[in-house]
């Protein structure tokens, strides 16, 4: 593994990672963008795996996006535009043709390649990739999440009460069926003993980066005819045990994306990424090598 920093041009830095061959083509690179609450850290696993599954000859290109692991914090006019020309950074840099996202790095990367389309701009246009795949985007389709909850969220991470903030965002994302059920005082309580656990010092660490990033991928309702113009090798997939609204949500955008692909791993669940599932790694893996 490879790591260097990148400045950007909002006086910022970047952590990259790369996997495998350092000197593999464009054609040959994926820049992973990762999701909420999660650093380039947790993405190692899955970012070797991949790479050990493309080959030799192909590099997997990871980094932490602002707010988290070795990246510079979110800078105070943060927006979703502040990903989208950090992608465009990494994709100069690498000048890797194939890009890939999970959850609300999902929904960055299709903002992305949506915004390089539509500015008309040969420069722009001409970081389109290759091959464009997401898994469980996090996108709030035409109103399809209640973001009235974000609010007493960001109250709640302000004020330092990370158990019921994340308590709201469970019960507002609706992850799980039976939790997002459950009384916001209980599931507090229960929240709050994984307090000590490695994944839960991690999540309560992200919160104040996590109140950016999911007011820019969710407060404002997006149609989903808005990313018809997506390139016809975009490939949408979700797990078969995600939540309903992920898979909900890419096989909206797959109907709306001419030529489009929708592929659900079987037993695949929403953190099927992070821990390098083999199925979805094979489902990946056969995406971007297939002729």
């Amino acid at each position: 593994m490879e790591e260097s920093i990148l400045q950007t041009p909002d006086g910022g830095s970047l952590a990259l990672y790369s996997y495998g061959n350092p000197h593999a083509p464009g054609h040959r690179r994926i820049l992973v963008v990762g999701g909420a609450f999660l650093t380039a850290l947790i993405y190692r696993p899955f970012a070797s795996a991949l790479s050990s599954r493309l080959g030799d000859d192909w590099t997997v290109d990871l980094y932490d996006r602002r707010g988290r692991g070795n990246s510079t914090d979110q800078p105070a006019d943060y927006s979703m535009d502040t990903e989208i020309a950090d992608v465009a950074l990494m994709l100069e840099h690498t000048g890797a043709q194939n890009l890939f996202g999970h959850s609300l790095g999902g929904a960055v990367v299709l903002n992305a390649v949506r915004s390089f389309l539509d500015s008309g701009d040969p420069h722009c246009t001409g970081r389109v990739p290759q091959r464009l795949a997401v898994y469980d985007p996090a996108i709030n389709l035409d109103s399809s999440i209640d973001t009235e909850w974000l609010k007493a969220f960001s109250e709640d991470v302000e004020a330092g009460r990370s158990s019921r903030a994340l308590a709201r965002m469970q019960r507002g994302m609706k992850f799980s069926p039976t939790l997002s059920k459950v009384p916001l005082p209980m599931l507090a309580a229960l929240l709050a003993g994984t307090s000590r656990t490695k994944t839960g010092k991690l999540a309560r660490t992200m919160l104040p980066s996590g109140v950016g990033e999911l007011r820019a991928a969710l407060e404002e309702p997006q149609p989903a005819s808005s990313f018809a113009v997506l390139p016809p090798n975009t490939h949408f997939m979700a797990g078969s045990k995600s939540a309903e609204y992920f898979r909900s949500t890419a096989r909206k955008l797959h109907e709306v994306v001419p030529g489009s692909t929708y592929l659900e791993t079987p037993k695949g669940i929403h953190g099927s990424v992070p821990v390098a599932f083999k199925a979805l790694l094979d489902d990946i893996g056969d995406y971007f090598t297939r002729p």
